[in-house]
């Protein structure tokens, strides 16, 4: 059953509610159609209260519980810059995954943002990553934008899909994985190696120990310890045109590469 919405309510300058201290649990807005839909499917996220127009209210699945609104209504709820086409979610925070469901090599590829902390660049690598079937998205505790707002709209609905972690340090977590026996890429603009070479692998033809891509923040890119965890480090090749890329689209170009990457199973025994 639907009801009317409060047309006092104060607008929200913040799409993040903490009412715990940090590191307990979160809630949040999230807008846009995609991103709405993709939270309200994901069995994982809980849906505190849910806002929708009457057009809107059509797209959502049977039995959804929500509140009719006008989109000026929404308005209100949402920062000045939200493009909600209707669709307004308040939702808890995504519990992480713990780093150990993917410290084994044999678990698919992993994507590792040193510091990135534009939303909008977050939320657009995340999209990449669900569309090359990345295993789950690493980031530092404290230097990552919640995925709540502009992150999932972003995201178009692959906050929901892809798994992510928070650790508190990058470098000693990607040391951890080489131990375990992944291979670990750095992309940086002074890599020793193309993007090509380095996805290359051990072996030259792209089979080897699980991956591990990390990405750089916009500005500085990679710390230097970060970039001293990495088995090698690597660059996109371009023109001398342009000096650099956004790091999402870096990121897109990245994955599909690292796409090609088959992991080593069961090593072979080398003869004496």
């Amino acid at each position: 059953m639907t009801k009317p919405t409060d047309r006092n309510t104060r607008k929200r300058t913040d799409y993040t509610r903490r009412s715990k201290p940090s590191g307990a649990s979160q809630s949040g807005w999230i807008w846009g159609r995609h991103a709405v839909l993709a939270a309200i499917e994901n069995p994982r996220r809980e849906i505190l209260d849910l806002r929708v127009t009457l057009n809107a209210a059509r797209e959502l699945p049977e039995g959804t519980p929500h509140t009719l609104a006008k989109p000026d209504e929404i308005d209100r709820q949402l920062p000045d810059s939200a493009v909600h086409q209707g669709f307004a979610a308040e939702a808890r925070a995504l519990d992480p995954e713990p780093i150990n469901a993917v410290l084994d090599p044999t678990h698919g590829t992993v994507l590792v943002l040193d510091q990135v902390t534009d939303p909008h660049n977050v939320g657009a690598i995340m999209r990449s990553a669900a569309a090359f079937g990345i295993r789950a998205m690493v980031m530092q505790d404290r230097k990552s934008p919640p995925l709540f707002g502009t992150v999932c709209k972003s995201a178009v609905g692959a906050a929901e899909r892809v798994p992510h972690i928070r650790v508190t340090n990058i470098a000693d977590t990607l040391l951890e994985m080489r131990k375990k026996g992944r291979f670990v890429v750095g992309l940086a603009g002074e890599g020793e190696q193309s993007l090509a070479d380095a996805l290359a692998g051990p072996d030259g033809q792209g089979h080897g120990a699980g991956l591990v891509i990390v990405m750089g923040s916009e500005d500085k890119g990679l710390r230097p310890r970060v970039a001293e965890a990495c088995d090698v480090l690597a660059r996109i090749p371009m023109s001398e045109t342009i000096e650099s890329l956004n790091v999402s689209n870096a990121a897109a170009i990245t994955l599909y590469e690292a796409a090609k990457w088959r992991p080593v199973r069961n090593r072979p025994t080398e003869e004496t």
